[in-house]
């Protein structure tokens, strides 16, 4: 092969491999519609709505790390109290306020951010929030709001005055972040849906895109549920997920406990159980009972999300210490392995309790 085929070749290789990577490279950055920044926003107000505090002040760390301002975070929080009311919005602050401090013994210097202005100053409030109100809906604003602004007039001076015409004003987030606060806390929130499909009209007229309510609805599938997640693809066209997985686990174990250590075994499974609950996903329920006219009788119904569930459950700390403190305790064990009549029916079982 002669040197300038040679290099003819070799040019031709580096080009393919240079294009390949271009495309890899566009690739991948479209495999998260959302960002960085606007993920946080996701996450910490579907956090807020839920009343998750446990997550969310994981969460507000991550946010910080990855560049969301002090101010900007206080406008989430401020903006939610709304939409799921004080209690919710105030709890979350004091989440915030904690986080900040314990960042702040760290040494950890967290960006500020510009302070809240309003965009207008104009001394008419409620004509501002309808224009703001007809900007994000790009529809004529009647005053009063038909229907509900006639019958409750403060509450549409309320809306109009205060949500769109001081809150949706401050120049600290954008109507495009704002309206994915809202939709990320509403479909978080059972008993909502008008509202957040009238949001979800709002947030695609500031820009936000289908993929982007996909991904957030996929968000809401993990840090709420698959139930809350399925409302929010339902409004976009998406297909809704299985609440209940193909191979979900169902296991009753019948276990005879010796005498003279039920109480201490008791008190052992109360502690496991509710540990297991409470931080592992895919734990569904761990329902440990006893029959009343022969205690030593225990019968625990056990639901897991699936067979992998299951599995990691088995090699967590937590249920290995049980399963050796209480060997000694168990006189049998007995696990059944069960399927539901009504598939369909189960998951009103849970939402009904609550």
């Amino acid at each position: 092969m002669s040197k300038i085929k040679f290099f003819k070749w070799m040019l031709c290789f580096i080009l393919i491999i240079v294009g390949r990577t271009i495309m890899n490279a566009q690739t991948i950055s479209k495999t998260s519609d959302l960002n960085p920044g606007q993920r946080s926003l996701v996450t910490i107000s579907a956090l807020t709505a839920k009343g998750d505090l446990e997550n969310l002040n994981i969460q507000l760390h991550i946010a910080l790390d990855e560049g969301l301002t002090v101010n900007e975070t206080k406008e989430v929080l401020v903006q939610l109290y709304a939409y799921c009311g004080f209690p919710r919005s105030l709890n979350a602050i004091n989440t915030f306020m904690g986080v900040l401090e314990e960042r702040k013994l760290k040494g950890i210097i967290d960006k500020q951010g510009p302070a809240t202005t309003n965009r207008s100053d104009t001394a008419d409030k409620y004509e501002q929030g309808r224009k703001v109100l007809e900007q994000l809906t790009g529809t004529p604003q009647a005053k009063p709001a038909p229907g509900f602004g006639e019958f409750a007039p403060r509450v549409d001076a309320f809306l109009k005055e205060h949500l769109f015409g001081d809150i949706f004003e401050s120049d600290v987030l954008t109507y495009q972040q704002r309206e994915l606060v809202t939709i990320s806390a509403l479909a978080a929130m059972p008993g909502v849906e008008p509202q957040l499909q009238a949001h979800i009209k709002m947030g695609i007229n500031t820009g936000i895109t289908n993929e982007q309510l996909v991904e957030v609805a996929n968000m809401i599938a993990k840090l709420v549920s698959k139930t809350q997640a399925n409302v929010l693809y339902k409004l976009i066209n998406k297909p809704e997920l299985p609440v209940i997985a193909a191979d979900m686990m169902v296991r009753i174990s019948e276990i005879e406990v010796l005498p003279d250590f039920l109480e201490e075994y008791k008190s052992i499974l109360k502690e496991e159980s509710a540990v297991s609950v409470k931080i592992e996903p895919g734990v569904i329920a761990l329902f440990a009972m006893y029959q009343k006219e022969n205690p030593v009788q225990v019968r625990i119904v056990e639901i897991y999300a699936n067979k992998e569930a299951y599995q990691s459950h088995l090699k967590t700390p937590h249920f290995q210490q049980y399963k050796t403190t209480t060997m000694k305790m168990v006189k049998s064990l007995k696990l059944v392995d069960m399927t539901d009549v009504d598939t369909q029916t189960m998951p009103g079982i849970f939402k009904k309790i609550n």
